[in-house]
């Protein structure tokens, strides 16, 4: 069993008012043990409607680490990140930009899938998870990053941005450009290791008027990113 940080704390949603994950994270373990942990994270309210916790994959190994908003639908369902439609663009971007062949861990800023239901039938549309969530789940990204310690951090979208940067950044105002890496805002988990470049979330291309220019701009933003860990 693992060693947990601190004491079992309340659901969220129950306790009405602290949302954050801390309480739930292991003392050991390695990103297994983190993935195990997550399961039954209850650190903010999200938890009550979605199918499951969806932990970040891939070795902790990885040069590099990409990390988006949230689980989509897809994912939510099978418990894997970027595994619907965003995820097969991300992985064809990637392919274009001379990364396919790079074991990556992908993740994304919040753990758990929120949504609202469609006015008639039962699709789940994505909604934007708010500040107090994004904060409450950095706990976990923060460890995540200091595990895997990437040569290359990619933040697709402005939700993950905001997530490590806080909330003044803006995906336009630094996208495609090397910068270091940072300390998460707030977690107290910064490596001093790497760089961090900045792009668009591939669901942005999907919904793009002019979807080849969109996906060509993810794809250039990527190609730095290859080059540098050239």
């Amino acid at each position: 069993m693992d060693a947990r940080a601190g004491p079992a704390a309340g659901p969220a949603a129950a306790a009405g008012q602290d949302y954050d994950a801390s309480p739930y994270l292991p003392s050991r373990g390695g990103l297994a043990g983190l993935r195990r942990a997550a399961a039954d994270c209850r650190g903010c309210p999200l938890f009550q409607d979605a199918t499951q916790t969806v932990f970040g994959k891939g070795p902790a190994s990885a040069r590099l680490m990409l990390v988006g908003e949230q689980p989509g639908d897809q994912e939510d369902l099978r418990g894997e990140p970027f595994v619907g439609p965003a995820g097969q663009l991300l992985r064809r971007a990637l392919d274009e930009a001379g990364l396919g062949d790079e074991d990556a861990y992908v993740t994304n800023a919040v753990k758990h899938f929120k949504f609202t239901e469609a006015p008639r039938g039962k699709r789940r549309i994505h909604k934007a998870p708010s500040l107090r969530e994004m904060t409450a789940c950095r706990p976990w990204l923060a460890a995540e990053l200091r595990l895997v310690d990437p040569d290359i951090l990619v933040v697709l979208g402005g939700t993950a941005g905001r997530a490590l940067l806080g909330s003044s950044f803006r995906v336009g105002e630094r996208r495609g450009v090397l910068l270091p890496m940072p300390a998460p805002q707030g977690a107290g988990a910064g490596t001093g290791h790497g760089q961090l470049l900045a792009t668009v979330h591939p669901s942005a291309v999907l919904r793009a008027g002019d979807r080849e220019s969109a996906f060509a701009g993810l794809v250039a933003d990527l190609s730095v990113a290859a080059t540098a860990l050239e």
